[in-house]
């Protein structure tokens, strides 16, 4: 309560200075016309075309007025509503696919996407990737377990555009990400009312409705508001809803003579299934995955009403202690989002900007989570009892060891048969509360014509309370929308409960709270055609946190009920852990104007990145460093727009954490080396034709990578390996061609992406196929008002795998079987939407 009370001061502080300190520049004249307000600011950020050497972008720059691509000494991408709607995106981490140089695996569902950035050795999650909205991150740090950026955030028709910053000056400013920052900025209503209204169906049993309206309340005052709300049963049905909720956003705006200020406030409500691996037949060489009996890896996933709801035993006593859990809460969003954003300018060349941003709710897990391959019934009971006979006290409780076993279906059915292909779940249960809010200020002078010299400070303060169950197995029969099974062996050991074999492994409550205090100088200088840039940051950063421990035990005494034998259960006691240390960041770049449409670029970077609750609670309190060079080439003619960019990438005090389906925790630090390319490309040989390319190559290794064996994970020495998750080579082609009409317009698309050959772990034991898969749309404009979009995605049903088994640490494959997330089947939506 104090904590809350405290974040609550701070960031009412935080508001009321900024208002304090627009107050003066609201009554100021400074006889200038009102080019510089919001309105014309976003107009100027938003080109007719985002391939456009000319278009201004606002993140990365060191002021609120952006700078041209053209100028910018970076790697950035953009894409305005109409190119995120053509990219299709399943969910706000898979519209990066459009970036190059990243990797979205979008495989898991609306929410907990692995994010991999060419050359930095994610592994998983996205610590590399900051969402931000409006310029300020929706979470200061960009992942904890069980939460991901990403997570806290829908794409609906109130985002105007997106930027994406690669590395460069995002290491000075903001947050002080080492990796991408991707930007979303919100519609605002303009003095002419704008708007529109969205029915959507899809393939998968989608429902959707989109709407937005935006305009002009008074003089100088705007406003507008907007969100969705869906329904769907999900392109692989666990036969309730897959995704269920909506988001609402709404945005306030006042332009002055001399700036602008904005208020913005969002909320989402929101339940998402997440998609655990399935399993498939691997090839004897790994390089191919075939289809493992009526699972259909397109389609087919193990959630199912049976599995939906369930009851775990969590605490000892005659009965003992239970939880309830719901699967339709998947990884959820209960998320409430408040910002302001001011610019204004002054006279005598100063500028000022300030940055405010909040976010609190709840962020549940209840997912299912794959241990091992598939085996038959028989196969498992004869690991149970050699597992029964090999405990003296379960033998002595029952008198005697087990020479058989046998099994029921919960629900009905009958025996099992012996033969029955059966797999083990794990439902983790976890419940988030977070709270958090930052505030950027900056002040920039023009010391001279061509210097522009920028000050700025950054405050973050956050926090996460937690309560894990992780574990708790259930046996189930291993084919789509699975069934539950209970097992007994022939001398009175009931090695399950309603299906449930197991507790929890892991068991846990913490209490985090953290705070980053930081001060950055940047300076700007033009030169001819040279622009010149550099920045220092300073950052501190301090957290606190106690984390309760657990003892293994039964949790009745009962040596014959299997099922709760060694279930982790908090013992009372709490492990205070504390961390303070600051750190600083760099980054130098030159851009060199070749012609007015042709570029060259450079910049070398040192960032780093610290430790997060989690690492903090493995005991891996490193800070992450990485030194980055890049170069960069622009150009762009009636015909042709290219940009090209070649990296050099460095990390050390890389944490590693991965839970093991045996419930060791194995950690390690490591580094890594990697270089490569970049590109994106558009040829427009008519003016109603274009074909976009985008994507990267890379050559990336791990460095100083080794750990000794830990429980039954064995030790390992993996300098050299490539680095897991990422492809060699990827890209994206999309031909496009847009057909007048007497009625209208039509535009037509297709887009083939390729994803090279991959390792799923770290150990380069679990190889990831290359494929290929085919999206396309057609989009009908008809008169001023109406749109109709036809839009698919995997139209060829290819089984691309984006992971394979994440809980093992060797290759995961079992009698020619794994345990994979491949790629969702064909999924093809109408939409109808009317225009004001």
């Amino acid at each position: 309560m104090q904590r809350q009370t405290r974040l609550t001061r701070l960031a009412l502080s935080a508001a009321i200075v900024a208002a304090l300190v627009s107050a003066p520049a609201f009554a100021a004249d400074s006889g200038q016309s009102t080019a510089g307000t919001a309105q014309n600011t976003q107009q100027k950020a938003n080109a007719k075309t985002t391939q456009d050497l000319e278009q201004v972008v606002v993140t990365g720059a060191p002021t609120y007025a952006g700078v041209k691509k053209i100028d910018a000494s970076f790697s950035i991408t953009t894409a305005n509503d109409t190119e995120i709607k053509k990219a299709n995106p399943s969910s706000s981490a898979d519209l990066l696919k459009i970036v190059p140089g990243i990797w979205a695996e979008s495989s898991g569902g609306q929410t907990g996407a692995n994010i991999e950035l060419a050359g930095f050795p994610g592994g998983g999650d996205a610590p590399f990737v900051t969402f931000a909205l409006n310029g300020s991150a929706v979470y200061p740090t960009p992942t904890l377990s069980f939460m991901a950026n990403g997570s806290l955030f829908r794409i609906d028709d109130t985002i105007q555009r997106v930027e994406v910053l690669q590395g460069g000056p995002s290491t000075v400013y903001g947050n002080g990400q080492i990796g991408a920052t991707a930007n979303f900025i919100l519609r605002q209503g303009t003095a002419k009312p704008s708007g529109d209204i969205g029915v959507t169906y899809g393939s998968e049993g989608l429902y959707r409705v989109d709407g937005f309206y935006g305009g002009k309340l008074s003089d100088n005052w705007f406003f507008s508001v907007g969100g969705f709300y869906r329904t769907s049963d999900g392109v692989r049905s666990p036969q309730f809803p897959a995704d269920e909720g909506g988001q609402l956003t709404a945005t306030l705006s006042r332009d002055f003579d001399n700036g602008d200020i904005m208020f913005y406030a969002r909320s989402l409500n929101d339940k998402n299934l997440f998609i655990t691996d399935v399993p498939v037949r691997v090839s004897a060489d790994g390089k191919s995955v075939s289809q493992f009996q009526n699972f259909d890896p397109l389609t087919g996933t193990f959630a199912s009403n049976e599995l939906r709801s369930a009851n775990f035993q969590v605490s000892p006593g005659n009965p003992p202690g239970s939880i309830n859990a719901d699967l339709a809460k998947g990884r959820g969003s209960d998320i409430h989002m408040f910002g302001s954003n001011l610019n204004m300018y002054f006279d005598n060349g100063w500028t000022l900007s300030n940055k405010f941003h909040v976010t609190a709710g709840h962020m549940p897990t209840n997912a299912l989570f794959n241990n091992f391959s598939p085996e038959s019934f028989s196969q498992y009971l004869n690991g149970e009892i050699a597992n029964a006979n090999g405990n003296p006290d379960i033998v002595t409780a029952a008198g005697g060891m087990a020479t058989g076993g046998s099994g029921t279906y919960v629900n009905g059915g009958g025996m099992v048969d012996p033969n029955q292909a059966v797999a083990s779940l794990g439902f983790w249960v976890v419940d988030k509360k977070i709270r958090s809010f930052s505030d950027e200020f900056r002040l920039s002078t023009q010391l001279s014509d061509n210097n522009t010299l920028t000050m700025g400070t950054y405050l973050a303060s956050y926090s996460s309370d937690d309560h894990w169950y992780l574990g708790n197995n259930m046996l189930v029969t291993a084919e789509n929308n699975a069934r539950l099974i209970d097992a007994s062996l022939n001398n009175g050991v009931q090695l399950s409960r309603n299906g449930v074999i197991s507790g929890p492994f892991y068991a846990l409550t913490e209490n985090w709270s953290g705070r980053n205090v930081a001060g950055y100088i940047s300076d700007q200088w033009t030169l001819g055609k040279w622009t010149l840039d550099a920045g220092w940051r300073v950052e501190h950063q301090k957290a606190d946190g106690t984390v309760s421990n657990d003892t293994s035990m039964d949790l009745d005494g009962n040596p014959l009920t299997a099922y709760n034998n060694n279930t982790a259960v908090e013992n009372g006691s709490f492990t205070p852990i504390s961390y303070s240390h600051t750190h600083g960041s760099w980054t130098v770049g030159a851009n060199y104007e070749i012609t007015p449409h042709m570029s060259v670029y450079g910049r070398v970077n040192e960032g780093v990145h610290f430790p997060g609750f989690d690492d903090l609670r493995s005991g891996q309190a490193n800070v992450q460093r990485i030194k980055n060079f890049e170069a960069g080439f622009k150009f762009q003619n009636r015909q042709f727009y290219t940009s090209l960019t070649a990296f050099r990438r460095i990390f050390s005090g890389v944490p590693y954490q991965q839970f093991t389906a045996d419930g060791n925790n194995v950690t390690s630090i490591y580094g890594a080396s990697s270089h490569g390319l970049n590109f994106t490309a558009r040829y427009s040989p008519t003016r109603n034709l274009s074909f976009d390319l985008t994507g990267n190559w890379q050559d990336s290794v791990y460095a100083h990578y080794y750990s000794a064996a830990v429980g039954t994970s064995p030790g390992f020495d993996y300098n050299g390996n490539v680095l897991q998750r990422q492809p060699r080579l990827q890209f994206r082609f999309t031909p496009d061609y847009d057909m007048p009409t007497s009625w209208g317009d039509l535009n037509m698309f297709v887009t083939y992406t390729h994803v090279g050959f991959r390792y799923s772990d770290i150990g380069n034991s679990q190889p990831l196929p290359s494929y290929y898969t085919l999206g396309a749309g057609v989009v009908a404009n008809v008169g001023q008002h109406l749109q109709f979009r036809l839009q698919g995605s995997n139209l060829t049903n290819q089984i691309g795998l984006t992971e394979g088994n994440a809980r093992v640490t060797d290759s995961g494959v079992s009698n020619g079987l794994e345990m994979v997330r491949p790629i969702f089947g064909r999924e093809v939506f109408l939409q109808a939407k009317y225009k004001l």
